[in-house]
């Protein structure tokens, strides 16, 4: 099989000089002399056959084929680009691929924020995100389908990190029912009315979580959809303060006035399931959720 013509050099010098806008300045940015830039033009031209500059009047224009050229030639150096990125990474120890199992108490901001740091860090690492419910991490662990895991239960044979204290919030639209009574609430109260609760995203072992005694309850899969029901009027929950701090800053969601166990806490855990295995990539993500986690707790 016979080699390209070309090289890259030849293709980042044509590169310069169409961006430069001149020999002169393209030189200058490549640190040659203006002779070897034009004699790596002219050998390029030659090697295939076409003209990729035509003089009119005093300046040096592209062709047609120069300008198809040129895109071309872009996307090739972008592309070498990359690979060597690429390659840079691999040296680093970057895992080629990066599975998350979060917990939905986790915001998402901060996971956001954390995600983005690593597509930065490790361009060409696969990031798989996955949110669960209760168990949902327990599960993953269990079955090595993640290598880092923001999880409520810390399964039997793994060791985690403490990463946060979320407090959940007995809470009720501003003009539910429940606020009209004006008085101080007890179970009793809660009872007539529809519960929101967010499902386990388990499979195996389902676990229910909190006060599910109300007469109606209404069951959804993500802490979003919750929020946003319970905005709506559709009944009251617990949910965590740091996930519905815009609508209780708003006065859209206000706290049910309990006598007792209006406030509950859960402790989240970082767990690094193989940690004598794990990627660059992993132990960056372990560092940014513990500073993000750090930084939510003051």
């Amino acid at each position: 099989m016979s080699g390209p013509r070309t090289n890259l050099e030849q293709w980042h010098c044509f590169l310069a000089v169409v961006d430069e806008g001149s020999y002169a300045r393209a030189a200058e940015v490549l640190h040659k002399s203006q002779s070897a830039v034009t004699y790596t033009i002219q050998k390029m031209e030659e090697q295939l056959g076409v003209k990729v500059f035509e003089i009119r009047g005093r300046k040096s224009e592209l062709t047609e084929v120069g300008q198809m050229l040129y895109r071309r030639g872009k996307a090739l150096i972008d592309e070498a680009l990359r690979l060597e990125k690429s390659a840079k990474s691999a040296a680093l120890g970057w895992e080629p691929q990066l599975r998350i199992v979060c917990d939905t108490l986790f915001p998402s901001h901060a996971m956001l924020d954390c995600l983005a740091d690593l597509s930065e860090s490790c361009p060409d690492t696969r990031i798989e995100c996955v949110e669960s419910v209760l168990s949902g991490a327990e599960e993953a662990l269990l079955e090595r389908r993640c290598d880092v895991a923001i999880t409520g239960i810390v399964p039997p044979g793994f060791l985690g990190d403490h990463l946060l204290r979320v407090k959940f919030i007995a809470v009720a639209h501003r003009d539910h029912p429940l606020h009209k009574l004006d008085r101080m609430l007890d179970y009793r109260d809660l009872r007539p009315f529809r519960q929101l609760v967010v499902r386990d995203s388990g499979v195996r072992r389902q676990r229910d979580s909190g006060w599910l005694e109300a007469s109606q309850r209404l069951t959804v899969s993500r802490m979003e959809v919750s929020i946003k029901a319970v905005a709506r009027g559709l009944g009251f929950a617990w949910l965590p303060e740091l996930v519905m701090r815009e609508e209780l800053a708003s006065g859209e969601i206000v706290p049910l006035p309990m006598m007792e166990g209006g406030e509950r806490f859960a402790d989240l855990f970082l767990i690094l399931p193989n940690r004598d295995l794990a990627g660059a990539a992993a132990l960056r993500c372990e560092q940014l959720l513990k500073a993000s986690a750090a930084s939510l707790s003051c």
